[in-house]
């Protein structure tokens, strides 16, 4: 019987190691996983402004991060929560996470106030402190669940209008708490750093889809819609663009990631030299233009700021560094260095890291 048993024994060993050794590729191969959540949708277009609804500018700039995360980072898998113009209830905007396995969950948004003059952006996580001061937010935002029907059998007889219904977020521990927030603070520097946004920092509040996401996350709120600078901002294709890459540069400083910008900017030929006037030629025939023409020259360039203002060159914001800017669009962009060898720019990057600690290479074609 020893043997016999030796031998069943074995057999389980090596049954067992055989499917350690087939699972473990699998585990090594699992995706990670970006979900972008444009917030309200459908009935539901969340804030008002004047001529435009929050639900529209969240799927613009949802896409948009979207579109640069797979483009710069093929290797990860981006899913979005709604992709059209649909309603998706709260808790299946966490759901969809959830069956994801997702390991960074980003809502955005756009703020709105009874007044003209707030603006700025701000990024919440999931969390009771100071919740009194930010309850209104999280009412608002929480508000979309009575769209349901049944919103009090899904959310356990949650009322989003009731005081006494946040007590249960004091309860809640968030393990993710810390990822978060480190999250959050990328996205804050960046757009504050490099696209000069008003700061009104990272806060706590108790948004349901936050809470119920189980992964690091964040609700990020844009900017005021109800400000009317800046829902002319916010409804601007060129702000869109600097917003998606301000996300997903605090992406790639959140997780590490390293990668080239792939992205064109529509750079305006103010402050550069013109280039020495070629000797006419003589006209060509249309039969006879050559097929191929001349390609655009790809320069890189080391972004130190922006502002919406012009600068001038004594600006403490400059920090005496000598650059260039761009206008692009309603803002100024200011570089230490255009040039068309990355590797000369990636040596100027080391010596003016002191001086403008989140300086980054972008790259353009003119």
């Amino acid at each position: 019987m020893q043997p016999i048993l030796n031998w069943r024994i074995m057999r389980k060993g090596i049954y067992i190691l055989l499917m350690m050794l087939f699972c473990l590729p699998m585990l090594a191969e699992k995706q990670y996983t970006v979900v972008l959540d444009p917030g309200h949708g459908g009935q539901d277009p969340g804030a008002v402004g004047k001529f435009s609804y929050e639900k529209d500018l969240n799927l613009q700039l949802a896409l948009k991060v979207g579109e640069l995360l797979v483009e710069q980072y093929p290797e990860i898998n981006v899913v979005y929560t709604r992709s059209t113009d649909v309603f998706v209830p709260l808790q299946t905007r966490a759901d969809i996470a959830n069956k994801n396995n997702a390991d960074l969950f980003i809502s955005i948004h756009a703020n709105s106030s009874d007044k003209k003059e707030p603006r700025g952006v701000e990024t919440f996580i999931l969390g009771t402190d100071k919740m009194e001061k930010n309850l209104d937010v999280a009412m608002r935002e929480n508000a979309v669940m009575k769209l349901e029907s049944n919103y009090q059998t899904t959310y356990q007889g949650f009322d989003p209008n009731s005081i006494d219904s946040y007590i249960m977020f004091e309860l809640m521990q968030n393990s993710h708490m810390e990822q978060s927030l480190l999250f959050a603070e990328q996205v804050q520097k960046r757009f504050v750093g490099h696209l000069n946004r008003e700061d009104r920092g990272v806060r706590q509040a108790a948004f349901w889809v936050l809470l119920k996401t189980a992964c690091p996350s964040i609700l990020f709120e844009m900017g005021f819609i109800s400000n009317p600078e800046e829902e002319k901002y916010l409804n601007q294709p060129a702000s869109t663009a600097q917003m998606a890459n301000a996300i997903v540069n605090a992406f790639a400083a959140y997780t590490h990631r390293q990668a080239v910008r792939h992205e064109t900017l529509a750079i305006d030929t103010v402050n550069v030299k013109p280039a020495p006037a070629e000797p006419e030629k003589p006209t060509v025939p249309a039969a006879e233009v050559p097929e191929n023409k001349a390609q655009p020259v790809t320069y890189y360039a080391l972004q130190i700021c922006a502002s919406r203002t012009l600068l001038d060159p004594a600006d403490p914001k400059l920090k005496g560094v000598a650059c260039e800017y761009r206008q692009i669009g309603d803002w100024y962009k200011y570089y230490a260095i255009i040039d068309t060898d990355r590797n000369k720019v990636v040596e100027k990057q080391k010596e003016i890291k002191p001086i403008f600690p989140d300086c980054w290479i972008t790259k353009f074609e003119r």
